[in-house]
């Protein structure tokens, strides 16, 4: 059971280090793409490469009921449209750095959500952890002290705060989606409806695209957001996700802007500062503690199972010996 639990965390950490590569990368993404046609090239590259998985699923899919095709359709239109959008214009306007400050709220705004709307334990392990997690991304940031390109820093912050909003609903009802399908399904299909909603304004931006102009770097940028961030990230994440609370995801979610802060370093080129050290160990002690708290929880669970077993057969002998 102990492989089991830790399998799960490995799904969950590799799926925000993933996600969190995106934030770097839709930055040279918005470089060399306009805004709505990366994004759908983005959603067509993940429904492609997830094209067999959906096929595969094609009996459950036609079983599916109303209430699950607008779960499929919320997770397009939120965690796919609006974030990807969001996003994008966002960074255009920030840098690296000022991007993952924005994206360290995500733990406590995924923590909350789940508190409100899935009617979920919060605990107070749970709470250490994701206070845990939300401080170190926030060390992290304090000697970073970036500046946006753009002129409007503000307007990029919220609307990457815009996009934050937009990953905890991903999550949650990617929470819920997950429960009736496989994460490979649920991300191919809501990537496969969002093409939908990008396809009318990616056509009028294509008009005046020149696709000889996009470096070899933003080539790769627009198919590892495809392919990376959105089919493995999104099936690592929601495989994670459907085996643990949302209040235990979100301690995971402080690993998301580690890892674009990192990679903002490594793609971007912005400087590296010692005291985000500091912040890394912060990050990952939430993690070891909701990871715990998760694990004891299981433990726990089990014995009462055990125990109600073992009275259901003492009963069970007691009636027979009646």
């Amino acid at each position: 059971m102990q492989n089991k639990n830790w399998l799960v965390y490995v799904q969950l950490g590799l799926g925000m280090a993933i996600f969190g590569s995106g934030t770097p990368v839709s930055k040279i993404v918005t470089d060399n793409f306009p805004v709505f046609l990366g994004s759908m090239l983005r959603m067509a590259l993940g429904t492609a490469i997830l094209a067999p998985f959906i096929w595969q699923s094609r009996t459950t899919l036609r079983k599916l009921e109303r209430r699950d095709w607008l779960t499929l359709f919320g997770i397009a239109l939120i965690g796919m449209l609006v974030f990807s959008v969001a996003m994008l214009y966002g960074m255009q306007m920030v840098s690296g750095v000022v991007g993952s400050i924005v994206m360290s709220t995500t733990p406590a705004i995924t923590a909350v959500a789940s508190l409100l709307f899935l009617n979920e334990k919060f605990g107070w392990r749970r709470g250490v952890a994701v206070a845990l997690a939300v401080a170190g991304v926030l060390v992290v940031q304090l000697g970073s002290g970036g500046e946006g390109n753009g002129s409007n820093v503000l307007l990029g912050s919220l609307l990457i705060f815009v996009a934050v909003c937009a990953e905890a609903s991903y999550t949650l009802l990617g929470k819920v989606a997950s429960d009736d399908l496989q994460p490979t399904t649920v991300t191919g299909v809501a990537a496969g409806l969002a093409i939908i909603l990008f396809l009318p304004l990616a056509a009028w931006q294509l008009r005046g695209f020149d696709a000889s102009g996009v470096s070899w770097q933003g080539w790769a940028a627009v198919v590892w957001w495809g392919l990376g961030t959105l089919a493995l990230g999104s099936t690592l994440w929601y495989q994670g996700v459907k085996q643990v609370e949302g209040s235990t995801a979100a301690g995971f979610m402080g690993i998301m802007p580690v890892s674009a802060l990192v990679l903002s370093y490594v793609l971007l080129g912005e400087p590296f500062q010692w005291i985000h050290l500091a912040g890394f160990g912060l990050v990952f002690a939430g993690v070891v503690l909701i990871s715990r708290a998760h694990m004891q929880e299981m433990a726990d669970g089990e014995t009462s199972d055990g125990q109600g077993d073992r009275e259901a057969r003492t009963t069970r002998q007691q009636s027979a010996g009646d």
